[in-house]
């Protein structure tokens, strides 16, 4: 995230209001993970096939079954692997609420421990103990954060799913348009050509946005997202000629 945008008021109302919002979820990793994938993975094919010098109607239709099946794949995939996290949160949650109740000094002593090592002591340690410890859904959150390191916002497996895949149908379809003209204004070297444009242009434009989340100037994080995908598409092209020389 860019340092501007960190900022926010610190009026006792707007401290107020974004604390009881609590943390937000963030969805863009899933976004820019499906988009350079489908980028990557269309494209990928596009090379292979040129590199193996096949017709371009193969290229149209390897693009589109790989579009609509890795995308839906990568989605699913990555509904399960949530939906895995959430299962793990409340399986963690639903122990530390078990030993609260059957080993309470224990889990004291952890809290105390917790506390001591961020330098509290005497009696301002045992005051920040008492603290925690007097109220069931702080102490447990409060372990969850401090022992497990597990966030206390959860992300949505259907907005997670649904951001990659959305991202790689937009993303994944750039590679196949030019293919897609090419009968009529395009010979497949051109188109592939074009192509190369296309895609170089969306991995820059990627990598450009995905710089208002961090502290990377754009340029830098667009050239950086273009060399990762155009070096993926080099080996998929390298591995069609390849295919090619031995059939």
């Amino acid at each position: 995230m860019r340092l501007p945008d960190l900022f926010h008021e610190h009026t006792p109302e707007a401290i107020r209001e974004r604390l009881e919002a609590g943390p937000q979820p963030s969805y863009l990793r899933d976004w820019i993970y499906g988009g350079i994938d489908g980028a990557v993975t269309t494209f990928a094919i596009v090379s292979g096939v040129v590199g193996a010098h096949l017709a371009t109607g193969i290229i149209l239709v390897l693009g589109a079954a790989n579009i609509v099946a890795d995308g839906f794949s990568m989605a699913a995939s990555n509904y399960t692997g949530t939906k895995s996290e959430r299962e793990e949160y409340d399986r963690i949650r639903a122990y530390e609420e078990h030993q609260i109740v059957h080993d309470r000094a224990g889990e004291i002593e952890e809290v105390r421990e917790i506390y001591r090592a961020k330098g509290f002591g005497g009696a301002d340690l045992e005051r920040a103990v008492d603290i925690i410890t007097e109220e069931k859904e702080r102490w447990v959150s409060t372990m969850m954060t401090e022992e497990y390191g597990v966030p206390l916002s959860e992300r949505s497996p259907v907005r997670a799913a649904g951001g990659t895949f959305v991202a790689f149908l937009l993303c994944g379809v750039v590679p196949l348009l030019p293919f897609g003209v090419s009968p009529w204004l395009l010979d497949q070297h051109q188109a592939f050509g074009v192509s190369i444009l296309m895609t170089g242009l969306t991995f820059f434009a990627i990598g450009s946005v995905k710089s208002m989340w961090s502290m990377k100037v754009w340029w830098r994080s667009g050239i950086e997202t273009l060399s990762i995908g155009l070096a993926a598409a080099g080996i998929a092209y390298l591995i069609g000629f390849w295919l090619r020389s031995l059939a």
